[in-house]
């Protein structure tokens, strides 16, 4: 073999040699490309939303179905004869129908709202609400109301009946209060009207409830023939939420008449859940504040 061949046929090898080299770090770099991974996952995400828009699709022309179907509806009710007049419910004499509400309420001789009339539920004393409310308020008893405004008047029933005693009647006062009207003494509407305008600050819901059974009645306590309630000396007042009355005596109180109870105990008036037959719609003034009131010179 001549040396030339030699030389061609070595630098063949050589050349071959450097050219696989070549070729196989080209396919070593092409396998680390960092963008064929993304590549793979754009491809797949872009299967996936081209899934969602045509499940979209389908729903939206289920849709567009359902709409057909209901406006097809509506034409054929537009065609459809008007039902016939209504049948009248026969007409009962209301004189027959009995009274559900036991308890009518009366005007008092000025035009206020009066209590409800006697009643002759008795019941177990309401321990809960002596326990949680009325601390430190004292309900005036009879003798103190005579001594601080007199007799209201020289006899008494289980029934409303008028003021008489010129001295009480001078510090009588009628007044609206929160949609109310009613006949007290004139310091106890000024309390009540705090009272009431706090409510309507930060308890508006129960102040738009708020309603009255009544405040001044001259007549005997509820089941009684000898103690004069307080009511006699425009004292205390009766208060119903939503126009309801709260069942005396049952040992249960509505939730709106215990956020009252804390709003009157804190200026001072007693909260009739504290009876021994509970009486939770009532409320009435302190012996404190009445005290008060006379010494400086309301009453």
């Amino acid at each position: 073999m001549s040396a030339i061949a030699a030389i061609v046929i070595g630098m063949s090898i050589i050349l071959a040699a450097v050219i696989f080299a070549f070729v196989g770090n080209l396919l070593q770099d092409t396998e680390r490309d960092p963008n064929a991974g993304k590549i793979d996952r754009l491809t797949q995400q872009l299967a996936e939303q081209d899934s969602e828009i045509r499940g979209l699709r389908s729903e939206l022309n289920t849709l567009k179905g359902q709409m057909a179907d209901v406006g097809g509806r509506v034409m054929e009710l537009e065609k459809a004869p008007p039902p016939g007049p209504a049948q009248t419910a026969p007409v009962i004499n209301p004189q027959a129908v009995q009274q559900t509400d036991p308890s009518p309420l009366f005007t008092d001789q000025f035009g206020g709202m009066a209590p409800r009339e006697e009643e002759g539920n008795l019941t177990e004393p309401m321990q809960l609400a002596k326990k949680r409310f009325n601390e430190n308020v004292i309900r005036p008893t009879p003798a103190v109301l005579r001594q601080i405004l007199g007799e209201p008047r020289s006899t008494y029933s289980t029934t409303c009946a008028p003021v008489t005693n010129p001295k009480l009647l001078h510090v009588l006062e009628t007044r609206d209060i929160g949609g109310i009207r009613l006949t007290m003494i004139r310091p106890a509407l000024d309390s009540l009207q705090q009272i009431v305008a706090r409510l309507k600050r930060e308890e508006p819901d129960i102040y738009a409830a708020i309603g009255t059974a009544g405040a001044l009645c001259a007549r005997y306590v509820r089941g009684s023939s000898k103690s004069v309630s307080s009511h006699a000396w425009g004292a205390a007042v009766d208060l119903t939420l939503k126009k309801n009355l709260d069942n005396m005596g049952d040992n249960s109180t509505q939730f709106g008449l215990v956020v009252l109870a804390e709003f009157f105990n804190e200026a001072g008036w007693y909260w009739g859940a504290g009876y021994s037959r509970e009486d939770s719609m009532h409320f009435e003034v302190g012996e404190a504040l009445l005290r008060k009131w006379a010494a400086e010179g309301k009453l």
